[in-house]
């Protein structure tokens, strides 16, 4: 049987050349050669305040530990919980009638050892008026002379006591240690106390105080000329919270004499004045300290900035084409940062539209974003 396909060849060949005329005339285009659009934004500078900021702690300067150091029952509690006290404010008594007692007692000793001290000095005397007439026995001079030094050594003896006594009936009135504010007591009239036990309350300075805060080893020494020059009054300021700022500037107190083997760190303590008591121990506050960026500075918007293996690079139009520039980065402030290496004042940037940039890519510039108007940040 005879089988005509002439339209089947006609069907399959005709496209085919379509296509192949096609392909001769229609020129292939290069995507690299294509301009990116994008937005761009012209470097200038602005007046800025930087800070580093730390997470810090409240901590008083001095803390006592209020604890009895004689036994017997708490028989009056002389202050209010949280109130403010002074050097040498009388806070607790524990019952003293015994104390007062063994006192009286050893004045009593006292007093009889310092008589019989006496007696025998007149005996001692008598008795070497009596051997230079040779009218009694050399040893019993000899007596009379060790009576005097045993006498002495009792009133020695009962001196001691009567310190002992003094000393035990005023550890049994508890006085505040040096000026600051007591806490909540421990215990109540009437309870059962021994030496170093239970503890009575804590004591703790107010005005001023202090501020810990964690550096790393690499700030040691930036910290350590802070703290051997001249500190200006805005070096370290406080964050209460997000927006209150503490109203008083403090200053460098101390940095710690070690670096934690572990950690790599150490602790710096500020002093700030506290004479509103807004500041109280144990207190979390955010420390804010005064860094180069201060002044006239370049600000760039954050966005324009790409981080590749721990460095940092912005976009840089140069005609139509971009080139990628290394940045050394400074503070934050907000959407912004400030640029301490790598662009000059003028430069332009991209801002958006930067993931479809490379190295050396074709751009189209949108309208460039002026920088905002000066102000202090």
């Amino acid at each position: 049987m005879k089988r005509n396909f002439p339209w089947l060849l006609t069907t399959i060949i005709g496209p085919l050349a379509l296509a192949s005329c096609g392909g001769e005339s229609a020129p292939q285009q290069n995507p690299a050669a294509a301009a990116v659009p994008v937005n761009t934004f012209t470097v200038a500078e602005e007046r800025v305040t930087g800070t580093d900021t730390y997470p810090g702690n409240v901590v008083p300067l001095q803390e006592v530990e209020l604890r009895p150091q004689v036994s017997g029952y708490i028989t009056d509690y002389y202050v209010q919980d949280g109130q403010r006290v002074k050097k040498g404010q009388r806070l607790y008594e524990i019952d003293r009638s015994k104390y007062q007692a063994n006192f009286q007692q050893a004045q009593a000793n006292l007093q009889s050892a310092r008589a019989n001290l006496a007696r025998v000095q007149k005996d001692l005397e008598r008795y070497e008026r009596l051997a230079e007439r040779e009218a009694i026995a050399r040893q019993q001079v000899d007596y009379a002379r060790t009576d005097v030094e045993t006498a002495r050594a009792q009133v020695g003896a009962a001196q001691a006591q009567v310190n002992s006594a003094s000393t035990d009936v005023g550890y049994a009135t508890i006085t505040a240690p040096f000026d600051g504010t007591i806490g909540i007591s421990q215990v109540r009239v009437g309870a059962q106390v021994s030496p170093g036990q239970p503890l009575l309350n804590t004591i703790s300075s107010t005005d001023p105080i202090a501020v810990d805060f964690v550096i790393n080893q690499q700030e040691v020494g930036r910290f350590s000329q802070l703290m051997q020059g001249q500190q200006p009054d805005s070096l370290f300021t406080l964050l209460l919270d997000i927006q209150t700022e503490y109203p008083y500037p403090g200053k460098i107190l101390a940095i710690d004499r070690a670096i934690g083997r572990q950690t790599g760190t150490t602790t710096v303590r500020l002093e700030f004045p506290n004479p509103e008591r807004r500041l109280i121990p144990g207190m979390t506050v955010s420390v804010q300290v005064l860094n180069q960026d201060i002044g006239e500075q370049l600000v760039i918007p954050f966005k324009a900035v790409t981080e590749q293996l721990g460095e940092y690079f912005v976009y840089l139009v140069q005609g139509d084409s971009v080139n990628q520039q290394n940045v050394t980065l400074g503070t934050r402030f907000g959407a912004d940062v400030v640029v301490r290496e790598g662009l000059e004042q003028g430069n332009t940037i991209v801002v958006e539209g930067i993931q479809k940039l490379r190295q050396g890519a074709k751009v189209q510039t949108g309208t460039a974003q002026a920088p905002p108007a000066a102000a202090a940040r």
